[in-house]
C-alpha cells in the first residue's frame, strides 16, 4: 500500500494527509475548493515548524513530507491509481454517501475505502457502494499528528481481510489502532458527547459558569481541557451532528442535544472556528476569555 487518497482539507484531513505523509506515503489531497487545499499545506507546513523546534524532525524530513503531498480538486484525477481513500469530508450522512458513490466508480477494484466518521454508521456507508467487504472506518483522534488512537470500525459486511490490512497499516503510522465494533458513536463519542453534553445541561441549568464546570473537570477530574473548552475545539456544529446521529441511531433522549447548543450553532457560535463559543477567541486561540454571553 503506497498511494493514499485524503477527501476533505479540513482540520482532521489536512491531519490525516500530514500524517501518512511524514511515514512516507504518496497523498493525494482533495478538497472542492483551491483555498482550502491552500490552507490545509499552510496548516501541515506550520505544524511541521513546530515539530522540528522540538528536535523531533529536521529540515529535510519536513522537504520530503511536503513533497509526498499532491493537491486536486477533482476526484477524477486523484483517485484512478490509488490503494486507499480516506474521506474525512463533514460529518453529513447525504454528503459521506454521495462520496462513496463516487469514488466506488472511480477507485480500482482492490482500493480500500475508508471514512473517517466519528459516528455515522459504516454498514450504511458501504451500502452505497459495490464493495462493503472493502469499507472501513479509520476514526482518526485530533490533532491527528499527536493523538495515538484510531477507532478501527468494522462495518456489517467488512473483511477480516480489509480489518487486518488497516489494523496494521494504524501501526505504520505510529498509532494504536482499536477495534470497535458499527454502533452509533462508536466508544469515544459515544462516552465523550454524552458528557460534553451533560456539562451544557449544567450551564443550561445555572448549577455553575462556564469556568467554573471546566475547573471542576480539570482538577477534579484530572481531564487535561474541561468538556465546554474541549466542545469549543471540537467545534459546537460537529457536537450536534454527532449527538443528533446518536439521537437517532438509540432513540434513548439521554441523546438528545440540549436546547442551549443548538441554539448556539444556530446563532453560528461555533467554537474556535468561528471565533467564539463557550469562550471568546477574537484576541487567543486558547480558552482564556468567557464568552460574554455567559459572564454573570
Amino acid at each position: 500500500m503506497k498511494n493514499i487518497v485524503v477527501i476533505g482539507a479540513g482540520t482532521m484531513g489536512n491531519g490525516i494527509a500530514h500524517t501518512f505523509a511524514q511515514s512516507g506515503f504518496k497523498v493525494n489531497l482533495i478538497d472542492v475548493k483551491q483555498d482550502n487545499l491552500d490552507k490545509a499545506l499552510k496548516t501541515i507546513t506550520n505544524n511541521l515548524d513546530r515539530i522540528i523546534t522540538k528536535g523531533n524532525l529536521t529540515e529535510e524530513e519536513k522537504t520530503n513530507t511536503l513533497g509526498n503531498i499532491t493537491t486536486f480538486t477533482d476526484l477524477k484525477d486523484a483517485v484512478p491509481n490509488s490503494d486507499l481513500i480516506v474521506e474525512a469530508a463533514t460529518e453529513n450522512l447525504d454528503l459521506k454517501l454521495k462520496i462513496f458513490k463516487q469514488i466506488d466508480e472511480l477507485a480500482p477494484a482492490n482500493c480500500i475505502l475508508a471514512t473517517n466518521t466519528s459516528s455515522i454508521s459504516i454498514t450504511q456507508i458501504a451500502a452505497a457502494t459495490n464493495r462493503p467487504e472493502k469499507v472501513i472506518g479509520m476514526h482518526f483522534m485530533n490533532p491527528v499528528p499527536i493523538m495515538k488512537l484510531v477507532e478501527i470500525i468494522k462495518g456489517y459486511s467488512t473483511s477480516k481481510e480489509t480489518f487486518d490490512e488497516i489494523f496494521e497499516l494504524s501501526k505504520t503510522l505510529g498509532k494504536v489502532p482499536t477495534e470497535v465494533n458499527d454502533y452509533p458513536g462508536f466508544v469515544a463519542n459515544r462516552i465523550l458527547m454524552p458528557m460534553i453534553n451533560e456539562a451544557i445541561e449544567t450551564l443550561y441549568n445555572g448549577v455553575a459558569g462556564v469556568e467554573e464546570i471546566d475547573t471542576v473537570m480539570k482538577l477534579g477530574m484530572a481531564h487535561p481541557m474541561g468538556p465546554l473548552q474541549l466542545a469549543d475545539f471540537i467545534g459546537l456544529d460537529v457536537c450536534l451532528a454527532i449527538l443528533n446521529v446518536m439521537y437517532d441511531g438509540f432513540k434513548n433522549p439521554k441523546y438528545a442535544p440540549n436546547p442551549l447548543l443548538v441554539n448556539m450553532v444556530m446563532a453560528g457560535k461555533k467554537g474556535v472556528k468561528s471565533g467564539e463559543g463557550f469562550y471568546d477567541y477574537s484576541e487567543s486561540k486558547k480558552a482564556e476569555k468567557v464568552s460574554k454571553m455567559f459572564l454573570k
